[in-house]
C-alpha cells in the first residue's frame, strides 16, 4: 500500500447532505426528504421526478413538502451544491497531506472515489440534476465549483510535467481521461461487485499514470 492509498483511507469520512436543524424532527424530514429526492433521481432523472413523485414517496402532503422545498430548484440547490462542496473542500484536504504530483492526482481520484463509493445515489441524483437542470443561478455556482475540482486536477498534472515526472500531454485532456473513469461508472459498475469503486479507480490511475511517467 502507498503513501497516497494510506492517505485516503486515514480520512475517510461520511459526507452526509448537511441540513440546518439535523437533530430536530423538521431537520430530520428535511434530510429524509433529500434522501427520497436523491433516490427518485437517481432513478428517474431529474425531470422525470416530479415534487408529487417525493411526496407521494415520503406519505406526507404536498403543503408539507413545500414547507421545506417549494419547488425543485430548491432541491438541485441543496443535493447538488452541498455535494459538489463537501467532495471539493474533501479532495483539498486529502491532497495538502502528501507532497509529489503524482501521489496528489492518485489522492485526488480515490478521494472522489471513495465519495462516490459513500454517496453513491446522491452522485447520480447531482450528475442527472445537473445535465438536465435549466439555466439558473443554482446551476452556475454548480458550474463554478465543478471548474474548481477539475482545475485542481489539471494544476496537479501540470505540476508533474514542470518537475519532469510526466509528459508533456494536456494536462486538460489527461484529466477528462482520469475523470472518465468516476463519471461514467454509474452506468456498469456493480457496487456489490467484484472490485469497489475505489478498486476500479485504483486500477485506472496505475493505468494512467504509468502512461503520464517519463521511461
Amino acid at each position: 500500500m502507498n503513501m497516497a492509498t494510506r492517505t485516503v483511507r486515514k480520512t475517510e469520512l461520511k459526507i452526509p447532505l448537511q441540513t440546518s436543524a439535523a437533530t430536530s424532527r423538521g431537520g430530520d424530514r428535511q434530510l429524509q426528504l433529500l434522501e427520497i429526492a436523491c433516490r427518485l433521481f437517481s432513478e428517474r432523472g431529474f425531470n422525470g421526478t416530479s415534487l408529487r413523485d417525493i411526496a407521494e414517496e415520503a406519505k406526507v402532503t404536498k403543503a408539507a413538502l413545500y414547507y421545506h422545498f417549494p419547488n425543485k430548484e430548491a432541491l438541485f440547490a441543496k443535493i447538488v451544491l452541498e455535494s459538489l462542496e463537501a467532495l471539493l473542500n474533501r479532495v483539498r484536504e486529502s491532497c495538502a497531506q502528501v507532497d509529489s504530483p503524482e501521489d496528489k492526482v492518485r489522492v485526488f481520484m480515490l478521494t472522489t472515489a471513495d465519495n462516490y463509493q459513500q454517496n453513491r445515489e446522491a452522485w447520480i441524483a447531482s450528475s442527472n440534476a445537473f445535465r438536465t437542470h435549466e439555466e439558473s443561478e443554482s446551476k452556475a455556482k454548480a458550474l463554478e465549483l465543478r471548474d474548481q475540482y477539475e482545475k485542481l486536477l489539471r494544476g496537479f498534472i501540470q505540476e508533474g510535467i514542470r518537475a519532469g515526472h510526466f509528459r508533456a500531454v494536456d494536462p486538460s485532456m489527461a484529466g477528462r481521461v482520469l475523470l472518465a473513469s468516476i463519471n461514467s461508472m454509474s452506468r456498469w459498475h456493480k457496487p456489490q461487485g467484484k472490485l469497489s469503486a475505489s478498486g476500479v479507480v485504483e486500477q485506472f490511475v496505475d493505468i494512467v499514470l504509468g502512461g503520464l511517467r517519463h521511461h
